[in-house]
């Protein structure tokens, strides 16, 4: 017959062993809801250019946490956006966030994506910059001036140096201008092409340049150091087509994931991240 001291003894293993159970099963249960809750998040893909743009997408990811939409966003960095609508198209990433309405028609004009702008973010100011001369005004005949050798991103600067009176186009609202549109040149500046991403550097070497405030930011300039930004307001014809766009598969537009994400871009925390950048919001919050 067992003794008090072994029933007594008895008892505390059975104890001992239930408080154990009892922890293994809360543990369990604790692993068992953040799988099911990390089984519903979602991720989201973005496709961007260079640094500059992170700001605005760290207030997009907050705005979330804070509405606890169970959306992760992913970001994936390219040099050109050119390769971000690749991706997008083969639908290797989400969304793009990093390119305008002319960017967009043209790579659709020319590779045939199934591509959708899903909604407005901003403007992107391009200016004009130089570190030889203060003001419009100094330019010489025989002045050397940068400007993008890509279609959309030429017809854009082209505008720039239009506003500022350098140059004259045919018509200032046509979407992607040539040289050819140039039908009068008062100042007697030579236009030349180059990559967008090197006139930042080039600027020593050239009267001046047409320059991407992505590329400034980057090179960790200010858009006020430019001698000519034109006025870029949400009426003017001439730069609806730089307006920046979010951009999905069009068999993916509609995702109500999507919509989430743009809801969330669409709020004033994001526009304070814009304005403090330079760029001009497109949207109300």
């Amino acid at each position: 017959m067992a003794t008090k001291k072994q029933i007594r003894a008895k008892h505390e293993l059975i104890a001992l062993l239930s408080a154990i159970a009892a922890v293994v099963l809360v543990v369990a249960g604790i692993n068992i809801y953040h799988n099911a809750k990390a089984s519903k998040e979602q991720v989201v893909t973005v496709a961007l250019v260079g640094n500059s743009d992170e700001a605005e997408w760290k207030a997009v990811q907050a705005r979330l946490d804070e509405e606890h939409a169970n959306i992760k966003l992913k970001y994936r960095t390219f040099q050109d956006a050119i390769y971000a609508d690749q991706a997008v198209a083969n639908h290797e990433l989400d969304i793009s966030a990093c390119e305008h309405y002319a960017f967009l028609n043209q790579d659709i004009k020319k590779r045939g994506y199934k591509l959708t702008p899903i909604a407005e973010t901003y403007i992107s100011p391009m200016n004009l910059y130089s570190q030889k001369y203060k003001s419009v005004k100094d330019f010489k005949p025989g002045d050397k001036v940068a400007v993008p050798n890509n279609a959309t991103n030429l017809g854009r600067s082209l505008k720039v140096l239009d506003s500022a009176g350098l140059i004259k186009l045919k018509d200032n609202t046509k979407a992607d201008p040539t040289t050819d549109d140039i039908v009068a040149n008062p100042s007697g500046i030579v236009v030349e092409l180059n990559d967008a991403a090197s006139i930042i550097n080039l600027l020593p070497d050239y009267a001046g340049g047409v320059v991407n405030t992505n590329f400034i930011v980057d090179a960790g300039k200010k858009p006020e150091d430019a001698i000519y930004a034109p006025s870029l307001k949400p009426g003017d014809a001439s730069f609806k087509p730089y307006v920046n766009i979010i951009v999905a598969s069009t068999s993916n537009k509609d995702s109500k994931t999507l919509r989430k994400v743009v809801e969330a871009y669409h709020t004033r925390g994001v526009a304070e991240e814009l304005i403090k950048d330079h760029n001009i919001p497109m949207f109300k919050y």
